[in-house]
């Protein structure tokens, strides 16, 4: 797919508002926050956050309609600490769920990858009314294509099975246990993607 491009900080509320409306219904948005209303209304806040510490530190694929959006954050041998005043930016976007997102933030510490330096797929969101017409996969492809050139791994938290067969299909491989969101939450699923060879040039 053409028109595959950086996003650019002016991009931040659309590319929150499309993966708070992509996300919406998946089980780790209903753990973070059970009330519908409430979350409708705290997810586009709450992305925001994520969205601009990727144009920072990473790397923010879109397309040229804004219809879909990858977030990449390199990592070093060690996992990335949050951004500069985070958790208070978090309390202030999540108000009395800021409990839950925190917990979700310090279970997916704890099972990030350490020792080995890799992209973290942090976030791949398609607008609802494009799913299922190869516009995530073109994003994925856009980006492993590089990592491939660079010899470079990459590692990612699905949300379901669903989503964990979309990886597996674009060579993602279980990496580890289920990481466990609470007592009575879901479950988020990590996998890790070796480089590929490249084909010979001709």
């Amino acid at each position: 797919m053409s028109g595959i491009t950086r996003a650019a900080p002016a991009d931040a509320g659309a590319l929150s508002q499309l993966i708070a409306a992509a996300f919406f219904d998946l089980p780790p948005s209903r753990w973070l926050i059970g009330d519908p209303a409430a979350r409708r209304q705290i997810l586009p806040g709450y992305f925001v956050l994520l969205v601009e510490h990727a144009l920072t530190a990473g790397i923010v694929s879109t397309t040229a309609d804004r219809a879909a959006v990858a977030l990449w954050i390199p990592v070093g041998d060690q996992p990335p600490g949050p951004p500069v005043g985070y958790d208070a930016r978090l309390r202030a976007a999540t108000g009395h769920w800021a409990s839950r997102f925190l917990a979700f933030d310090a279970a997916l510490e704890k099972s990030h990858p350490s020792g080995v330096a890799h992209h973290h797929l942090a976030i791949l969101a398609v607008r609802p009314g494009r799913q299922g017409q190869g516009t995530g996969t073109a994003l994925l492809r856009h980006h492993h294509q590089a990592l491939d050139r660079a010899g470079a791994p990459a590692y990612l938290e699905a949300a379901d099975e669903r989503s964990r067969r979309l990886y597996a299909r674009h060579g993602y491989a279980d990496h580890g246990l289920p990481i466990q969101l609470g007592a009575d939450g879901p479950a988020m699923l990590p996998m890790w993607r070796e480089p590929q060879r490249m084909p010979d040039a001709p």
